[in-house]
């Protein structure tokens, strides 16, 4: 039997109040981003179709991936050693659990071999290192752990903040060219992560990239940053079916899901969640987390007759 949503938030929140972790979940500068984030998602409501509907299929295959469920793991390895033993481990068990896909973050899990051998389909973030060296030794390290994607963090040129504190240094913004270099470099599926504008997805495509996260980072790098659905419009113009789009910032639940996917996304990825569900019960919380979510989904979907996760489109929402 799942844990219930609900649950997995409350247990995971209350574990994370008392350890020192407690600080990743926190935003930049006053805290602005995330209660922007709800807000944004909030202004939508759905336009249901009960008479005729047909039963929505969750599964998806992206760049040859195919997954049980569109809403997967967003970038992250800071906290989630500090939060369970072997938690990086146990996040990949889940997610083969719940059929979905981990992504990894900074810093490079020193086991990422061990992490892919699980079975789950894994990605991995790079920083832009001011080190460019070192930015290209860990593309080097992360594709012989035969990972299933590639991410640069194109939004991490000055490194990412927490409160007042930085927190990751030493980095600077890429150029075009850099990001052709490192297209070269990359031999799998190659994303972009960070994309909040019209200009940065063009430059991404002409690079080379296969997808795009548009994402405000956890609200870990700039103040007043736009939620993704704000910008979606005009990068959805510009890409067309050009690159894969994935969407995160705040998405909690099975709705929250369904609208990243009305405005054009392909996927929808989970932060601070799967750290809730990591401490609220190792493992099994993250797949039910998923599963939870997933499900949710499922009954939006039959109730607004989207077949399938390709169906969505602007009309089922209405905002107001």
């Amino acid at each position: 039997m799942l844990m219930e949503l609900t649950e997995i938030y409350k247990r995971g929140k209350e574990v994370f109040s008392e350890r020192k972790f407690a600080m990743s979940v926190a935003a930049v500068e006053t805290g602005f981003i995330p209660g922007h984030d709800r807000a944004v998602l909030d202004r939508y409501t759905f336009r249901t179709k009960y008479i005729d509907g047909h039963p929505g299929d969750t599964s998806c295959t992206i760049l040859g991936t195919t997954l049980a469920t569109p809403v997967i793991m967003s970038g992250i390895t800071s906290p989630i050693p500090a939060i369970r033993e072997n938690g990086l481990l146990a996040v990949a068990q889940g997610l083969k659990q719940a059929g979905s896909l981990m992504w990894t973050g900074s810093p490079l899990p020193e086991n990422l071999k061990e992490i892919t051998s699980v079975g789950v389909p894994v990605a991995a973030n790079v920083k832009p290192y001011k080190d460019r060296n070192r930015m290209f030794k860990d593309l080097e390290l992360i594709q012989a752990a035969e990972v299933t994607w590639v991410g640069v963090e194109t939004d991490a040129g000055l490194g990412t903040k927490i409160g007042d504190r930085p927190m990751v240094k030493n980095c600077a913004p890429l150029s075009l060219d850099e990001l052709k270099e490192i297209r070269k470099s990359v031999s799998c599926p190659l994303f972009c992560k960070g994309v909040l504008s019209r200009i940065d997805a063009e430059k991404c495509l002409e690079a080379g990239a296969d997808g795009l996260v548009i994402s405000n980072h956890g609200a870990h790098v700039l103040y007043y940053l736009p939620h993704p659905l704000q910008v979606m419009e005009e990068i959805t113009k510009a890409v067309g079916d050009g690159a894969v789009l994935i969407i995160d910032g705040g998405f909690r639940r099975g709705s929250d899901v369904a609208k990243g996917l009305a405005f054009g996304a392909q996927l929808v990825g989970l932060g601070r969640p799967i750290l809730y569900a990591l401490a609220a019960d190792g493992e099994t919380g993250v797949r039910d987390l998923v599963a939870g979510i997933t499900i949710e989904l499922k009954r939006i979907m039959d109730l607004t007759d989207m077949e399938n996760t390709g169906s969505f489109s602007r009309n089922i929402l209405i905002e107001g």
